[in-house]
């Protein structure tokens, strides 16, 4: 019998572009996208070019196919079946793709060349969490103006965690709090009394007997951190990701430091509890991060996303707790999750979406619900760059916080639009930044922020 949706599926090749094209995202996007036939990566956007070229050359792409462009005319010349590389993101403006892949994880340029791939009429994946936790709800209402696709990239916990979140909805699953592991776990050797976490390594033998949660759940989680104090668990990728499933849900954050606790995966149904049932929340409806406690030799999380939800009808829930489903000591909560992200490799799913759907990662367009704002780690003077490195973009001296929207002050400053700017007075210790701070912020991302909190006041005044 015949297969129909094969017979039906669209066929024709999409051409992709792609921004922060020498980056380690990219590079697994690029490394997928060469044993997909539909997929031809047709533009390469990065400010090494000749990294890039080099970068595509170890994955087996054929020299004689990139071409650098430095030009409109050149990008023209390398249009058929070639791939440009350039270091200039308005060329896009004149680039033959269907869909751009933005990875610079820059929130000023992201934004920049989402906006030019928009108005130009292509369709957007959104990687860079830092340009969806300020420009999000902009790029979302500039696309549907232009009738193209602005979407998270499947591959990323955002999106993961917002088609997660949305499929446990349409089952008619009551969710109670929505999150993700951190991006590393924590391996606890018995043997030992050590727990390593990627590349770090300390002394823990407390952990020893905090391996079940016992009765008082807080105390135990609280026990556990600090066996672990010595390493650093909270990330501002973790923030940032969070934020932007905020303002896809509508969910928020419970605390806005989350509540990071050092749990397994088997627990977290008792764990995002709420706190009358013996666990840590202080109302439903929230995101969080937990940091992964397992054993040598055991599966990991794999920085994969999760959702609690009450149960409902107990015999149901006791059945799939006999599958090895994770449901809590009460039978009150349950624990769904998908222990993986595969960055790049799942990405073409979101540009095939994109392309051939016209299909977003949830049927919500952003808004900002939740805020990715900083708090001064120590006093900062007046004058002072907020640079913004390292693997999870930290902003130097700036803790990141995950604010409610409903609660935190109009002119918080996001984190990411307060990055790369200088400080117009001194900000005391433990201080919220806020947008007066701030003496020469970027114009487009104060535009784009500007644009969110309207459309979320007239929202909620509809």
């Amino acid at each position: 019998m015949q297969d129909t949706d094969a017979a039906t599926a669209p066929t024709s090749t999409v051409r992709y572009a792609l921004t922060g094209a020498r980056g380690g995202f990219a590079r697994t996007l690029l490394a997928q996208t060469r044993g997909i036939d539909r997929l031809h990566p047709a533009v390469l956007c990065d400010l090494d070019p000749e990294g890039t070229v080099a970068l595509c050359t170890e994955l087996g792409y054929d020299p004689a196919d990139l071409h650098v462009c430095a030009d409109a005319a050149e990008l023209a010349a390398a249009k058929d079946g070639g791939i440009a590389v350039i270091a200039d993101a308005a060329l896009l403006a004149h680039a033959d793709y269907e869909v751009l892949v933005e990875a610079t994880g820059s929130p000023g340029a992201g934004t920049r060349a989402a906006r030019t791939a928009i108005t130009t009429g292509h369709h957007v994946v959104m990687v860079s969490k830092e340009v969806a936790s300020v420009s999000g709800t902009a790029l979302a209402d500039l696309a549907d103006e232009h009738g193209v696709v602005y979407t998270p990239g499947i591959g990323d916990q955002p999106a993961n965690l917002v088609e997660w979140y949305e499929r446990t909805r349409l089952l008619g699953l009551d969710v109670v709090a929505v999150g993700k592991s951190g991006e590393y776990d924590l391996v606890f050797d018995p043997a030992t009394g050590r727990v390593k976490q990627l590349d770090q390594e300390v002394d823990a033998p407390a952990l020893a007997d905090l391996l079940t949660l016992g009765p008082d759940v807080p105390a135990t989680l609280r026990a556990r951190a600090e066996a672990v104090a010595g390493l650093t668990r909270a990330a501002t990728a973790d923030y940032c990701e969070m934020g932007v499933v905020a303002d896809h849900t509508g969910l928020v954050p419970d605390t806005e430091s989350l509540h990071y606790p050092v749990a397994r995966v088997a627990e977290l149904a008792d764990v995002y509890a709420l706190a009358e049932d013996g666990g840590v929340l202080s109302r439903p409806g929230a995101v969080d991060v937990f940091s992964v406690l397992r054993l040598p030799g055991e599966a990991s999380f794999a920085g994969g996303v999760f959702a609690v939800v009450r149960t409902g009808d107990p015999v149901t829930w006791e059945l799939l707790a006999q599958k090895g489903h994770v449901v809590s000591r009460s039978g009150r909560y349950a624990c769904l999750y998908l222990p993986y992200h595969l960055m790049g490799v799942e990405t073409p799913l979101s540009i095939l979406d994109a392309a051939d759907r016209h299909r977003a990662a949830g049927p919500r367009r952003p808004r900002p619900h939740a805020v990715l704002a900083g708090r001064a780690r120590g006093p900062l003077a007046a004058g002072t760059r907020l640079d913004m490195g390292g693997h999870h973009h930290d902003v130097a001296g700036v803790a990141p916080v995950l604010l409610d929207a409903a609660q935190a002050p109009a002119d918080t400053a996001p984190l990411y639009l307060a990055a790369h700017a200088t400080l117009a007075r001194d900000i005391p210790a433990g201080a919220l930044l806020r947008l007066d701070d701030l003496a020469d912020p970027d114009g487009v991302l104060v535009d784009a922020w500007r644009h969110a909190r309207t459309r979320l006041v007239n929202d909620r005044n509809r």
